[in-house]
């Protein structure tokens, strides 16, 4: 199933910062999710 969601950039930019081992935005919101971070929705 496909999902569309929207992310703030710069928070993607910070959030590489902190995982080096990551490099694509997929990558990153399916370890958030794996991982249990908090999603929060603003708009």
């Amino acid at each position: 199933m496909r999902t569309n969601i929207v992310l703030d950039d710069s928070l993607v930019e910070e959030a590489f910062k902190y995982a080096e081992t990551i490099h694509t935005k997929k990558d990153l919101i399916e370890t958030a999710l794996n991982n249990g971070f908090p999603i929060i929705n603003t708009i």
